[in-house]
């Protein structure tokens, strides 16, 4: 068996050269070297996030950016919307109540895109509703949401629109000005292709206005004072140097690909997946699969928990399965990252040769077969 290959919605495999940088010596944050990187770098990130807006990156994982626009946008005691549609949605309106939001919850059912009507008549029924949460792409699910519709919805409100990101930026087509979307979180360890550690927080001008009047207490948190020191040319708190320098040559990367092309093999990467798990007898979980991560269901009376070790121990290939409802039923092979041809087909010939084991009716040589001839017949143009 040739090399270990890690498809996970996040964390995910690293460029060679992205690994180089991460094993450099260590340079300090306040110095004339790094600040030329990070300038370059809060500059790039515009681009990446489609935005005229500043990017703030901050050391913690994509749920502390989740917890920034909250603390930096919702004051105690406001009426919030939440789109529930799995874990992540689950996560964001327990956060909001922490913090003392008076959250309705939109849940969905698992796999299925939340009715942008729906969020429309909750929206007329309740007008003092002050915050909208929403998965772009519910991770736990893979199931993406219909940001552009939803953004249309409520930018003709008063309230404010908050997207998670995390496993869609720098994955497929977000456009937050465009879009008119007021906050946008993204993680280092998903489409950004980076170790986890940093996450990143763009606000609209109807957000900032918000935060400078919000009451909530932050310290950490703060994106007035990031902002502020963003402007003198550095970070507020300490910078992760190693990952701001690995994240400069990504960004660099993605810029001379373009990222609209970007975004296509991204699609590429996911089409490929889903063909060729319908030529083995699988079936998507998702009724609206995300271009960052797909979810298949486990064919019955195959413990999907039990596969997914058996895939990762015998054959070396580290997906991710269900959580609560989903457990045991799915698995979910991530699209972002380092991923070169023959990850994607030793990962679908190394799935094959699993299911095998527990007797499910697959012919692993010709879904090797099948896999080259896909990627043959649908080239990526650089």
């Amino acid at each position: 068996m040739s090399n270990a290959i890690l498809l996970a919605p996040g964390p995910v495999q690293l460029h060679p050269e992205v690994q180089k940088i991460l094993a450099q010596p260590m340079i300090h944050h306040r110095t004339p070297e790094f600040d030329t990187i990070l300038a370059r770098v809060l500059e790039n990130l515009k681009s990446f996030f489609q935005t005229k807006h500043p990017v703030l990156i901050q050391t913690s994982t994509g749920s502390g950016g989740m917890e920034a626009l909250i603390v930096n946008l919702l004051n105690q005691g406001e009426e919030v919307l939440a789109i529930v549609s799995g874990k992540f949605g689950e996560r964001w309106a327990d956060m909001a109540e922490v913090y003392g939001g008076r959250v309705h919850r939109l849940n969905c059912d698992w796999g299925k895109p939340v009715d942008p009507a729906a969020v429309k008549k909750i929206l007329g029924e309740n007008p003092n509703i002050k915050l909208v949460l929403t998965q772009a792409t519910e991770t736990s699910t893979a199931t993406a949401h219909d940001i552009k519709a939803i953004a249309e919805i409520v930018s003709k409100t008063e309230a404010l629109l908050l997207v998670d990101g995390i496993t869609a930026v720098g994955a497929y087509d977000i456009r937050m000005d465009e879009w008119k979307i007021d906050g946008l979180v993204a993680g280092s360890q998903k489409a950004v292709m980076l170790p986890t550690g940093l996450c990143f927080v763009c606000l609209s001008e109807r957000a900032w206005a918000k935060a400078k009047a919000c009451k909530t207490p932050r310290f950490y948190f703060d994106l007035q004072k990031e902002l502020k020191s963003n402007q003198k040319g550095e970070t507020y708190f300490s910078s992760a140097v190693a990952h701001i320098k690995a994240l400069d040559f990504v960004l660099s990367e993605i810029s001379k690909t373009g990222l609209m092309k970007h975004f296509a093999e991204q699609r590429r990467r996911a089409d490929f997946t889903r063909e060729i798990a319908k030529q083995m007898g699988l079936s998507l979980y998702s009724s609206s699969p995300s271009d960052s991560v797909t979810a298949l269901n486990v064919p019955e009376g195959i413990d999907g928990a039990k596969l997914r070790e058996h895939l990762e121990k015998k054959y070396l290939v580290t997906v991710m399965g269900g959580q609560d409802q989903a457990k045991g039923k799915i698995i979910r092979i991530g699209h972002m990252g380092y991923i070169q041809e023959v990850h994607l087909i030793e990962t679908m010939y190394r799935l094959a040769l699993a299911l095998k084991d527990f007797s499910f009716n697959v012919e692993p040589e010709k879904v090797k077969s099948t896999s080259t001839t896909w990627l043959e017949a649908h080239p990526f143009e650089q």
